[in-house]
């Protein structure tokens, strides 16, 4: 069963001449900080130089040696993304947006190729690869922190599926028509937009952040600021209310 803590820790210290997965994993943080590096899974003296300078900017020191300590920073995106939000009394829908929008502040993204890396992993339980598309991976995942907060069931089953949230959505009767507009009414903070298309019927999922007027802002993984429904990152975006439907939170 896959952890999420594999991500964020290390079983002892790693240093040059050392190989393997976690090597590779102190490589994917490297670089997710700006520190490019082969992701081999080979500490090299590539490897030793770029945990050097990430010690020196971060006033540790410069030994090139990643122990519990340097690891924590590295990671530290991802555990403060996966810090329990306090909204004592807030609606499961408005914890859903707070989740959100404190995982959007680690500038979640892809490493290593086309939905590859710790933060794709994290959202799709392990898994990785150019078919793990990873929208509703995220947008679930963040659900499930949410109801987990408030020690309350999922409104919805998760998925990783876009097709499959949509049917859930309409047994549960959860599930608001798109259209022109829709009923905005019940779509609000942490409802769940589903873009209209694609041979299953729906394309793409993300969070509603707020609505303001004829416009909802959102935040949405696997997507880019073209609103795209395979990019590479967890972003904002503004989409208007025509060509989606939504899973009301």
């Amino acid at each position: 069963m896959f952890d999420p803590k594999s991500l964020t820790t290390i079983d002892r210290d790693y240093r040059r001449g050392d190989k393997g997965g976690k090597v590779k994993l102190i490589q994917e943080w490297l670089s997710l900080h700006g520190l490019g590096l082969v992701l081999d899974g080979d500490f090299g003296p590539a490897t030793e130089s770029a945990v050097k300078d990430f010690q020196t900017r971060n006033l540790l020191p410069a030994d090139g040696v990643v122990t519990a300590a340097t690891f924590a920073l590295l990671a530290k995106p991802m555990t403060e993304a996966m810090k329990p939000v306090s909204m004592p009394g807030s609606t499961l829908g408005a914890l859903v947006a707070a989740y959100a929008r404190q995982h959007l502040a680690q500038h979640p993204r892809e490493i290593g190729g086309q939905n590859m890396g710790p933060w794709v992993r994290l959202y799709m339980k392990g898994e990785e690869g150019k078919e793990q598309l990873w929208c509703a991976g995220f947008a679930c995942f963040i659900l499930e922190q949410a109801c987990r907060t408030q020690d309350t069931a999922a409104p919805i089953q998760p998925s990783f599926r876009c097709s499959e949230l949509a049917t859930r959505a309409r047994e549960k009767q959860i599930m608001v028509s798109g259209g022109s507009q829709g009923d905005k009414v019940r779509v609000g903070p942490g409802s769940f937009f589903l873009v209209i298309g694609g041979p299953t019927g729906h394309k793409h999922v993300g969070v509603v952040d707020r609505i303001d007027g004829d416009v909802f802002r959102t935040i949405e993984g696997n997507s880019n600021v073209e609103g795209s429904s395979n990019g590479y990152e967890v972003c904002r975006n503004t989409r208007t209310f025509d060509r989606y439907d939504f899973i009301a939170i």
